[in-house]
C-alpha cells in the first residue's frame, strides 16, 4: 500500500518558491499563485478551493485566519489569496489579466480584464486583509457578479 502524504508548506517557504518561479507572463504567474493559493487552503486550512463561485465563501474564511496571524506577510499574501480570486473571477468571464494603473494611484498592479471593465482582486484582499470585514470579499464577488452578469460561454 502506497500513501502519498502532503505536507504543510511554511508560508515563507511557499514565498521563496512562488518569487524564485520564472514564470512566461503576468497570467502564468497569477495562476501560479492560486494555484499555490488552492494547495495551502487544503493543506493548512482544509478548505477546498476549486476556482468555483462556490468555493468564495471559504476564501473570505481563510482570509479571517491569515489576517489574524500574528506574522501575517501582507505583499505575500495578497499575491496569494488576491491571485486565487482573481482567478476564478477570470475563468468565470474569460478575462485576461493585464498591469493597470490602479484609479487613484500611480502604480500598476494585476488587474482582471472582462468586457471592458477592470477588477482589482489584489486590492480587494489587500483592503480584507488591512480593513477588516467590511470588506468581505463575498458582497465583493456577489457585486461583481451581479454587475456582469452571466458566466462566459466557453466552447
Amino acid at each position: 500500500m502506497h500513501l502519498l502524504l502532503r505536507t504543510v508548506v511554511n508560508p515563507s517557504d511557499l514565498r521563496k518558491r512562488l518569487e524564485s518561479s520564472a514564470f512566461p507572463d503576468l497570467a502564468g504567474m497569477m495562476e501560479g499563485y492560486a494555484r499555490a493559493a488552492a494547495d495551502r487552503a487544503q493543506d493548512e486550512f482544509r478548505q477546498r478551493l476549486d476556482f468555483s463561485s462556490d468555493s468564495i465563501d471559504a476564501l473570505d474564511e481563510i482570509l479571517v485566519l491569515v489576517g489574524e496571524s500574528p506574522e501575517l506577510d501582507v505583499d505575500f499574501e495578497v499575491r496569494l489569496w488576491g491571485g486565487y480570486l482573481g482567478e476564478v473571477l477570470r475563468r468565470r468571464y474569460a478575462g485576461s489579466w493585464e498591469m493597470t494603473p490602479y484609479p487613484g494611484g500611480v502604480v500598476s498592479v494585476p488587474a482582471v480584464e472582462v468586457r471592458g471593465s477592470r477588477l482589482f482582486p489584489l486590492m480587494k484582499v489587500y483592503r480584507r486583509l488591512t480593513l477588516g470585514e467590511e470588506e468581505d470579499v463575498r458582497a465583493f464577488y456577489a457585486m461583481v457578479t451581479e454587475r456582469l452578469g452571466k458566466p462566459a460561454q466557453v466552447n
